[in-house]
């Protein structure tokens, strides 16, 4: 049987009596959304509830899906140490959903559990879900680094691994919306909090799930967002799919959004493949940027294409202009893949003849040996949008009154140790956030005593 429903639920974990001691009543529609969730459970009689939760085990590259029989967990480290909950796994269903991502290329599984207790994400649903319903196993699955394009096809994997099974699921998307939503919150103001919220409450009310994978990343972590991936993950198991949607409450009055949705499956629709709409789109956009690209960017593709495709560093082309080839200076080289950074190497003086053979050496590095990810492959070149920045000289500074984090890089040293941060960069608006990122980039203890450099640079797309 395919799935039944599926909701999206927040997790604070105030909204349980034994841990709000009242304070839950300032969200009391978000627990009459919650408990109208459980009822609805509850007349459905799900065999296997299948619940995604962004507070359990995170992998850069890897979905987690909990293994083994069984686990528990309590609220102890939310001062309600009473507030328990046991489950029981659908293991046969968690090995399904791992076997078809891992034929999709999606690595996916139970590999890496140190400790099994249940997270919060995962209690605070449950604890709703188990006033009312209790008879089901369930399948705790994480949230992960990959792309959100990543997340939906797992989704599909998921809803792939239900059809299959014959058994009545039910599916849950823990997550709260925006942490900074308020300047007396817990984690502040920020304008993208506010923004980010309208945006995705939106998206839930006309179940428009494309929106979910357009989200910029950084704007995302300037709103200091928690469950867009647990979202994307139902939206992806809802590929195909008609659905009834309904927002059934929004509240956001600690500084986090909190929402609570449900989607009804109700047909086929082949025009809500939103990932084959979405690698449209950006298609369109990389074509449209192509043709456009300066010769800055366009040298620096066509290198990471030739070394990816054939293994050779090319040749420094004829007919650049003077600005490339009569000049040398320190260059970073930059990419982004379906909006996430892909790679970023870069020199912060010049390490050969000039420019142009500053950015093919540097091309070559940000796509096969930046060590935060693996190498570029072929099967990616199409998806990739590159930017390349030429440092101007760095000068010494005596204090952050001299900086400026959109206008200046930085650059901190203490002996053999070095971090430098480009400028103007989405989220890095302090020059005291400039330097944290900096300093933590070279290993270099903020309490120790550094000198500071600054430097411009001009940004190609």
């Amino acid at each position: 049987m395919s799935l039944l429903s599926a909701f999206i639920v927040p997790h604070p974990p105030l909204i349980v009596p034994a841990v709000g001691k009242g304070e839950e009543q300032k969200i009391n529609k978000t627990i009459e959304a919650y408990e109208a969730v459980a009822r609805r459970i509850e007349q459905m009689r799900p065999e296997t509830i299948v619940l995604i939760s962004p507070h359990s085990i995170l992998y850069a590259d890897y979905i987690h899906i909990s293994p083994g029989a069984g686990a528990e967990g309590d609220l102890s480290q939310f001062r309600a140490p009473a507030e328990r909950c046991t489950v029981k796994y659908d293991q046969t269903l968690a090995a399904a959903i791992a076997l078809i991502a891992g034929r999709e290329g999606i690595s996916a599984g139970g590999l890496g559990e140190k400790i099994r207790r249940l997270d919060h994400g995962t209690m605070v649903p449950l604890h709703f879900v188990n006033q009312r319903y209790h008879d089901y196993e369930l399948v705790r699955i994480s949230v992960s680094g990959l792309s959100p394009l990543d997340h939906y096809r797992f989704g599909k994997c998921l809803a792939e691994a239900i059809q299959n099974s014959k058994k009545r699921v039910v599916l849950i998307a823990s997550g709260d919306l925006s942490h900074k939503l308020t300047s007396d919150g817990p984690y502040g103001f920020a304008t993208e909090g506010p923004e980010f919220d309208k945006a995705i409450t939106e998206a839930m009310a006309s179940a428009d799930f494309g929106r979910f994978l357009a989200f910029d990343d950084d704007f995302c972590e300037a709103a200091g967002e928690c469950g867009l991936r647990s979202f994307t993950i139902m939206a992806g198991a809802l590929d195909g799919v008609t659905v009834k949607s309904e927002l059934l409450s929004y509240e956001g009055p600690f500084g986090v959004g909190y929402a609570v949705a449900a989607f009804e499956p109700i047909g086929e629709d082949a025009a809500r493949r939103f990932d084959v709409a979405y690698e449209r789109a950006q298609g369109d956009i990389l074509a449209a940027q192509k043709t456009h690209e300066d010769p800055y960017v366009k040298l620096a593709r066509q290198t990471l294409e030739q070394y990816v495709l054939h293994r050779r560093r090319i040749a420094r082309p004829t007919g650049l202009s003077a600005d490339l080839t009569d000049r040398a200076a320190g260059v970073f080289v930059s990419l982004k893949r379906d909006g996430r950074l892909r790679g970023c190497i870069g020199t912060i003086a010049a390490t050969t003849d000039c420019v142009a053979d500053e950015i093919i050496q540097n091309a070559v590095s940000a796509g096969a040996r930046d060590p935060r990810f693996d190498p570029v492959g072929a099967d990616e070149l199409s998806r990739l949008v590159y930017s390349v920045d030429v440092l101007g000289e760095a000068e010494p500074v005596a204090s952050i009154a001299e900086l400026d984090p959109k206008r200046y890089g930085v650059i901190v040293r203490k002996g053999r140790k070095s971090g430098l941060l480009l400028p103007n960069l989405e989220g890095v608006d302090r020059v005291e956030d400039q330097l944290s990122i900096a300093l933590q980039k070279g290993g270099i203890d903020p309490d120790d005593t550094y000198t500071m450099e600054r430097f411009e640079v001009v940004r190609h797309h």
